[in-house]
């Protein structure tokens, strides 16, 4: 068997076998995480090789399975290995007599397969079929949370990202028929005309896939609906991997994207747009899960801003950052889930005092909250000062969102570290004694080192894994160490200075580190427009759900008339002209004679009047 089917069919099958076996066999989760190892030591096997794998497939279409492995899929297959291992040794613990725990173990081994599968696809048929796969798995994972929401939420997932995927399915379609050929290796296209509306669809799929604004609006309800390690490695991690992953290949393989144009224009836009509004609502939150899962959708946003200035430095930077923040926001879900485990709740008004009942978990977040916040010398500043400096030379409008989403970035973050593990314990933490037990503490310490070292020694990731991927576009670049600009290191140093200095007025003001940011919430304009967020009048698929009400209302009141018409006027009608006619027929033999004249004298004149 060729080494590179071997990372999409070893996790299938052991998910089929987890599937089958009784639920109530013990093994399940040490078969899982051995699983996850052997996936691990593959991808390691097979980082930084050049491997091909093709075959026909399809026949007299002409298509082909196939497969390649270079440095970007090798390094991102490595990557999703890495972040599915700690998720899967998380696991043991914290889906401890839960239901549905063989469910889980098996989507979490299913969809690292199709993820696999998505990365080591040179072909975009072959990607689609597992990125549709990905989709159903999805589905499943977030059925099985238990909540009374979680079918609906799911749903909700399905709906929208079915609905971006069909159109990334157009876009597909139209690539292949511009470039002549479905293998994404043999594709370079320029952009303009129908080339664009091929680039526009697929990007579609790929930010919806990574999270992106407006196609993220399940995220925040998936965040108290699924299982919470299904947020740490899907909303936390893979989808960014993915999303973003393909969102490069399209801009730098698939179509030549340059700086300044309509189309670069475009991502930056929704990366701007994207930053801001998800970290407006993550600031206003009152639950633990649901504050991460506005961060995650926010962060994308800088990584698509990166990677559509089409400069060297962002897209450097928005690579550097994919990385970054799925070791952070996995690392950060994490330290939720282990509140949720230790006190059963991830409502910060029933929080607080964490930090000495569980200082391991405490640091972890940490470590974790100033990696997002862009605090020097931690990962998320290195990646976050390349975008700001490809920001500003794309235009100050898009460094000005990005360094206010750091601002707010920061704001909610020492306002959730507050409420969590600071002042007086709530109502669920007077009985916590002691933090998570080892195979959960051991991701989030592992996480939380690397994001430190990959602040320290950024030059490893930078020159290792992401400056293969521009190649000669770098011109000679070297993009770690210390950022060049130092100017915009002293505004990110002063923009989190004013976010801590605001959080001291809003505690002083309110008395309570879960109100630090109520002064934001309910600014005179600002909460109007948080009020209709909340009631969700800015939610595209609550819209549209409204929009589909009035219509099968319509349909439903057209098809009401219709049967009316049918069943009851066309009967009346024909009730009343035949009391008529019974009336007419008097059984009067002069009458019957006269109508018979008066109806031959019609149509003599008619035929007449015909004649003529």
């Amino acid at each position: 068997m060729n080494t590179l089917l071997l990372p999409v069919i070893i996790p299938a099958l052991a998910a089929l076998a987890i599937f089958l076996i009784p639920k109530k066999w013990p093994m399940r989760e040490i078969f899982a995480v051995l699983v996850a190892v052997f996936n691990a030591i593959i991808a390691w096997y097979l980082f930084k090789k050049d491997m091909t794998l093709v075959f026909p497939w399809g026949g007299a279409w002409g298509m082909e399975f196939s497969f390649r492995l270079y440095g970007f899929s090798g390094f991102t297959l490595l990557a999703t290995a890495f972040f599915a291992l700690l998720i899967a040794i998380y696991s043991t613990s914290f889906m401890k007599d839960k239901e549905h725990v063989s469910q889980f173990y098996a989507y979490l081994l299913l969809i690292l397969a199709q993820i696999n599968g998505v990365v080591l696809s040179d072909n975009l048929i072959l990607m689609l079929f597992f990125w549709e796969g990905m989709l159903l798995t999805m589905f499943g994972f977030i059925a099985i949370g238990g909540k009374k929401e979680s079918i609906h939420t799911a749903v909700k997932a399905f709906i929208i990202n079915g609905t971006t995927d069909l159109l990334m399915m157009a876009g597909i379609a139209i690539t292949g028929y511009l470039a002549g050929t479905f293998t994404i290796s043999q594709i370079s296209l320029q952009t303009g005309g129908l080339a664009s509306l091929a680039f526009i669809l697929l990007i579609i799929g790929a930010i919806s896939k990574a999270g992106s604004m407006p196609f993220h609006t399940w995220i925040p309800d998936a965040a108290t609906d699924a299982p919470l390690p299904f947020m740490a490695f899907g909303p936390g991690s893979f989808e960014k991997l993915v999303g973003i992953y393909f969102l490069a290949r399209i801009c730098l393989n698939i179509f030549t994207l340059s700086p300044g144009s309509g189309l670069s224009t475009m991502l930056m836009i929704i990366g701007a747009i994207t930053i801001l509004a998800a970290v407006m609502m993550a600031l206003v939150q009152k639950d633990y899960k649901k504050l991460l899962s506005y961060h995650a959708i926010s962060q994308v946003g800088y990584m698509i801003l990166g990677i559509g200035t089409a400069l060297p430095i962002g897209i450097i930077g928005g690579l550097f950052h994919m990385l970054n923040n799925a070791i952070y926001k996995d690392c950060l879900f994490q330290t939720a889930g282990a509140v949720e485990k230790q006190t059963g709740t991830t409502d910060l008004y029933k929080l607080g005092g964490l930090a000495s009942k569980m200082p391991v978990t405490f640091i972890c977040f940490v470590i974790a909250a100033l990696s997002i916040s862009g605090t020097p010398f931690f990962n998320g500043f290195f990646s976050k000062e390349l975008i700001y400096d490809g920001a500003l030379e794309s235009g100050m409008i898009f460094y000005l969102a990005a360094v206010v989403g750091s601002f707010f970035t920061a704001a909610s973050f020492l306002k959730l570290g507050h409420a969590a593990y600071f002042g007086t314990p709530g109502e669920s933490t007077h009985n916590v004694k002691k933090d998570v037990p080892l195979t959960m503490l051991v991701p989030m310490i592992v996480l939380a080192v690397l994001c430190i070292f990959f602040g320290v020694y950024n030059a490893y990731p930078l020159n290792a894994y992401f400056m293969p991927i521009i190649g000669a576009a770098a011109n000679g670049h070297s993009f770690s160490g210390m950022p060049a600009n130092f100017t915009l290191v002293i505004i990110t140093i002063l923009v989190l200075v004013l976010a801590y200095l605001n959080h001291k007025y809003g505690v002083k003001k309110f008395g309570a580190g879960i109100k630090a940011v109520d002064h934001i919430h309910h600014a005179p304009v600002l909460a109007n427009i948080y009020n209709m967020a909340e009631k969700r009048y800015f939610d595209p698929y609550e819209l549209g759900l409204k929009f589909v009400r009035i219509f099968s209302k319509a349909s439903f009141s057209v098809d009401r008339g219709i049967d009316w018409i049918y069943n009851h006027l066309s009967v009346r009608a024909t009730q009343v002209a035949t009391n008529g006619i019974k009336k007419a027929h008097t059984g009067n033999f002069s009458m019957y004679i006269a109508w018979s004249l008066g109806g031959m004298i019609i149509l003599v004149i008619w035929i007449l009047r015909t004649v003529r």
